[in-house]
């Protein structure tokens, strides 16, 4: 039997600099680490914090030169989206809920939003 690949979950506009500069995957393990925190990116990055560590130099100057992301910016949380992003690439309601550190209440609920085309 042959599923249907489904389409991605559209980024949000506060995910989308993200998505752009990094690529969805990637975007999803930086919200991870660094969501909720104010971080200054660096215009000319020597790749030893630890933005470059994760994501190189490259991008991370890519980062700091993002129009709608500016030097100093704090990162989103993102929840809602990193539930949907993080359902796509497989993961159980349990393993999201415990990812992102809430209720699964909370995530079937933002899931149920985001198939209605609420993802904010």
């Amino acid at each position: 039997m042959n599923q249907i690949a489904r389409p991605m979950p559209r980024p949000t506009a506060q995910v989308l600099p993200y998505v752009e500069v990094l690529g969805a995957d990637l975007a999803v393990t930086f919200l991870l680490q660094f969501g909720g925190a104010g971080i200054t990116f660096s215009a000319d990055p020597k790749g030893g914090g630890a933005v470059e560590l994760l994501v190189g130099c490259d991008r991370a100057k890519a980062l700091a030169a993002h129009s709608r992301l500016g030097l100093y910016h704090r990162v989103p949380l993102a929840k809602r989206w990193l539930a949907a992003m993080l359902q796509w690439q497989g993961q159980s309601i349990a393993g999201i809920a415990r990812t992102l550190r809430t209720s699964d209440v909370s995530v079937s609920r933002w899931l149920a939003d985001s198939k209605q085309g609420r993802l904010t």
